[in-house]
């Protein structure tokens, strides 16, 4: 299951960012790149933590959770 989930994620990234109308800027690309690192960084922790199906659940909330909070603190 966890095998599918990243290369799953990596690729609706390279799809919707194909289907940007305008050019790409640079800080388009440190708005990305936050918010990558902080779902990778909130994943992990969230996958310190439960056990079971629990545990898939806190990696994905915490992978939305830090994409979000990274997003938002580099002002994007």
């Amino acid at each position: 299951m966890k095998l599918i989930v990243v290369p799953a994620m990596l690729g609706s990234l390279a799809v919707l960012s194909a289907c940007s109308t305008g050019s790409v800027t640079q800080r388009d690309v440190e708005c990305a790149g936050a918010t990558v690192v902080g779902a990778v960084v909130g994943g992990a922790l969230g996958n310190q933590l439960g056990g079971g199906s629990g545990q898939d659940i806190l990696t994905a909330g915490g992978a939305v959770a830090g994409g979000t909070v990274a997003n938002k603190a580099a002002g994007c």
